[in-house]
This record gives C-alpha cells, structure tokens and sequence, in this order.
C-alpha cells in the first residue's frame, strides 16, 4: 500500500548586524553599500548556509571579496556565493565580508545562529491496530501537525518550548487563532484530492533576538481496504493481504477487514459485507461456514465508507468444498 508523503524542511535565523562602507579605515562613499542574502533563511544547526552578495550601486563583476568566519578566512577573490558551514543549535557564527573596489573597501557583518525546529504531522485517521507504520492523510479528514522546537541560547542551554511563540500558516495563510505562546501544535483540514496543503511555522523566543521555522506538505492519499485472514492459532495474519480468489479449506474461515486511510474525526469507518451480492453483515470481521457437500463457489464483497466521498471496495471469489492435494512432503 501506499504512504502518506510527508516533506519536512528544518530552518533557524539570521541575525544581520550593521554594515558600513570603509576605505583604509574611513567611511567611504554614502550610498556605496551591498547586502548579503543567505539560503534557506533558517539554516538547521551543523548545516550550510549558502551566502550571496548583491549591490545596485557597485561594480560587482570588477570587485573582489573576502569573507571570513569566526576570525578566520573562509574566501578571497571573486564576489561569488560562499557556503558556510554553521554549529550546534544555538550557537552563533560570525561572519564578516569586504568588498572591494576602485580602492574601497566595504564591509558586512553578519550573524547566523541556528535553530532546531521540526514538524510531525499526525493524520486522524484508520490504521488496523498493531500496525507498524504511520497514518496516511485521508480525503475529508483533518491532519494534527506538532512542531518541536529544540532551542538553545549561545551557552548550549536549552530554552522551554513552552515560553516559544509559535505562528502558522497554511497554504500562505496566518492563522491567528492558532498562534501564540506555547501553541506547539495546528489542527488543519486535509487537502483536496489531487492537491497538496502547505504548512508552516516560525517559532520565536521571548526576547525576539532568536527565531527557527519549519514547513511541511501534506498530500491526500485515497482511502483502500484490505482483507486478511484470521488464524485461530495464529491470529490476523497481517503479513498477506488476500486479493482474487481465497479457499475454504475447514468447515469455517473468518475473515478480517483492515481500512486504511479513512477519515476518522467523527467515527471510524462503517464496513459492510456482501455475500453473493446480499447484505451479509456489518463490523471488520465475518465468518463463513459453507453449508451441504460438494465443491462450491460465492462471491464475497466488502464496502468501506466515511463520509461523502471516502469510500473503498474490495471483492474476492470464494471457493469451497475442495479436497486439499497431499503428498509425502506435505507439500
């Protein structure tokens, strides 16, 4: 079966400082500056920053840069993008660039301290229990969407969640009622069939000098049925999903439907099953029990429903009444 397709992205802040132009330590020329854009916005910690550098007043195809890290000298020569690769969540890399030319020199400090910030999303919706992996997103459903935010200052301490203001959007929409202090988590509708839904937050201490983010697609997926065997020894036997045709071996079988993907914010989904083309009866198990002698066969339908529009089939092709082949091996 398929999954939910779940794309998350992790950010932190940039903390610009103030820029000045300078030439052999004077300020050079008023309006003879630049400016140093960097990508993602909100770096993740231990990952790279990329940095570009754009003017509308200098020469940049004439100029040469030199930037450096911490003190230290990371590039010299052509203006051109330089990666930089930053530290732990919290921690602050300076960054100081100089541009020059026509014998200026201007010059940019920039601080970049990361943060951790991760979205979970939590579809409400049905999984057979026991089952291993997660939830998809279902059609006319809602989806939770939980962000963890993992907050350090410049010493490594970690700041409470809690204290974090937290501000969603969804699909380039605030939502207000949503935001707020310690409003870690956003309850959204699922999207439209065929459509992705877009979410994000931007979480910030209470000093405002700190700020991590995150963003996270949601893409529907349409809601299936599958039927399993139920062992009376072994149980649900979950490792093989009957599909075509399925043998009645014994005097009785049960059988157990396992819906995946349905909404679930007002009930589980209603399973109704058909034997032969006649309502047989209603839950996520049915017994049959072949009746008279000799070989047979039937029909066996099951319909999930939840909702308008959130509705799965599944058909097998029952067979019964034949004498199991053996040999010595048993095979």
């Amino acid at each position: 079966m398929r999954l939910g397709l779940f794309t998350t992205l992790s950010f932190a802040l940039l903390l610009p400082l103030a820029a000045s132009a300078q030439s052999g330590g004077l300020f050079g020329e008023t309006g003879k500056t630049f400016i140093i854009s960097s990508a993602p916005q909100y770096p993740a910690p231990l990952s790279v920053s990329t940095l570009s550098f754009l003017s509308n007043s200098l020469d940049l195809a004439n100029a040469t840069l030199t930037v450096s890290v911490d003190g230290k000298n990371l590039h010299q020569g052509a203006v051109q993008p330089v990666s930089v690769t930053l530290g732990k969540a919290g921690s602050i890399t300076n960054v100081v660039a100089t541009i020059s030319t026509s014998g200026t020199n201007y010059k940019q400090t920039l601080s970049i301290q990361p943060q951790d910030v991760s979205l979970i999303a939590e579809p409400i919706s049905s999984v057979p229990p026991l089952y291993p992996g997660k939830s998809s997103v279902p059609l006319e459903g809602d989806v939770r969407v939980v962000a963890v935010a993992n907050f350090r200052n410049a010493s490594g301490q970690a700041l409470n969640p809690s204290t974090l203001s937290y501000s969603w959007t969804v699909d380039d929409t605030k939502i207000a009622n949503s935001s707020g202090i310690g409003k870690t988590a956003i309850m959204v509708a699922s999207p439209l069939q065929y459509r992705a839904r877009n979410i994000s937050v931007t979480v910030t201490n209470q000093d405002g000098n700190s700020v991590g983010g995150a963003s996270l697609s949601l893409t529907p997926l349409d809601p299936l049925v599958r039927i399993y065997e139920n062992d009376p020894l072994l149980g649900i036997l979950f490792n093989r999903a009957l599909s075509n045709t399925y043998t009645i071996d014994g005097s009785e079988a049960t059988l157990y439907a396992a819906p995946f993907s349905f909404p679930t914010t007002n009930g589980e989904p209603v399973l109704r099953w058909f034997l032969n083309g006649s309502t047989a009866q209603t839950g996520s198990s049915i017994t049959l029990r072949p009746t008279g002698s000799g070989q047979g066969n039937a029909s066996l339908s099951l319909v999930s429903s939840s909702g308008g529009f959130s509705t799965a089939t599944m058909n097998l092709s029952l067979s019964f009444g034949e004498t199991p082949s053996f040999n010595l091996f048993g095979l």
